[in-house]
């Protein structure tokens, strides 16, 4: 199955167009461990060519210390803007380690790097060392522990900026522990959406917030479910964006193993669920 760039770099300038300006390129939804090393490259270049100079594009590096620095060297060459570093894909993990990783993934470039904390649960300490290590500018905080956030935004002291990194379900909560961001759901291919909810919690405007957070959670809560035949959670939650990409008029297209695509009943069942939500942004945004 090959990458279709051309239609990467057409929801590009498309999302864009809606005022999104922070693009996260390779990384999870992007099916990062689907991809080679060259069409991690190619995308993130597809990216920065497609868009203004205005935008923000993060490519996501991981794996091995040597590949992951030669991939850092290749997106400098293309020009993105920050790096995200990808969770760590060993099953047992030290963080000392961890921190040295990050050191040696840092001292290869001049670009900024953002850790993705997810799938391990770390110490507060950790989190605190790795927000004022130099060459990190933010986190990606994808844990389902708020009271951790809080304790570890209340403790640094310094510029790095915190990202709810659980997409629509958790800004609200996570904005009053010190999240300046989050990542996107279902604003993967309904922007307004998270534009809107950006700017309610920059107001205050916690109703509405959790007005807006309330239309995402039917999708987002589909997107957490195992599939068919399975017993894992957010099996389906790749090919839920994607056909989101489709319904919305934009390109979704197919996934490499070993993600799945929808079965024919889960896409019957996502055409209704973005009609809910298609039906909820005409009735709170207009």
């Amino acid at each position: 199955m090959e990458v279709e760039y051309e239609k990467i770099a057409e929801n590009a300038r498309t999302i864009y167009g809606e005022g999104i300006q922070t693009f996260l390129s390779t990384a999870n939804i992007s099916e990062y461990h689907s991809l080679t090393h060259d069409e991690r490259v190619q995308i993130a270049e597809t990216n920065v060519d497609a868009l203004p100079s205005d935008a923000c594009i993060l490519a996501g590096v991981g794996g091995n210390t040597v590949e992951a620095r030669q991939l850092i060297r290749e997106y400098d060459d293309v020009g993105v803007d920050a790096m995200m570093i990808m969770p760590p894909d060993h099953t047992y993990v030290h963080e000392q380690g961890l921190l040295r990783y990050y050191r040696k993934l840092s001292s290869a470039t001049e670009t900024p790097l953002v850790p993705y904390v997810r799938g391990f649960n770390p110490s507060v300490e950790f989190l605190q060392d790795i927000s004022r290590m130099d060459g990190i500018i933010g986190i990606k905080y994808a844990l389902e522990d708020p009271v951790k956030l809080g304790a570890v935004v209340d403790a640094e002291d310094d510029d790095t900026v915190w990202v709810d990194g659980l997409a629509e379900p958790f800004s609200v909560s996570y904005w009053n522990e010190g999240i300046e961001g989050f990542s996107a759901g279902v604003s993967n291919f309904r922007p307004e959406v998270g534009l809107e909810l950006f700017d309610a919690l920059s107001s205050g405007d916690w109703e509405y917030a959790r007005q807006l957070r309330n239309i995402c959670l039917p999708y987002q809560n589909f997107r957490g479910e195992t599939g068919q035949n399975n017993a894992l959670p957010g099996a389906i939650s790749v090919p839920a964006v994607k056909k989101g990409l489709d319904l919305a008029g934009l390109n979704g297209g197919l996934v490499r193993e070993p993600i799945v695509p929808l079965s024919v009943e889960e896409e019957r069942r996502a055409e209704d669920l973005y009609q809910q939500l298609d039906d909820d942004i005409e009735r709170l945004i207009g």
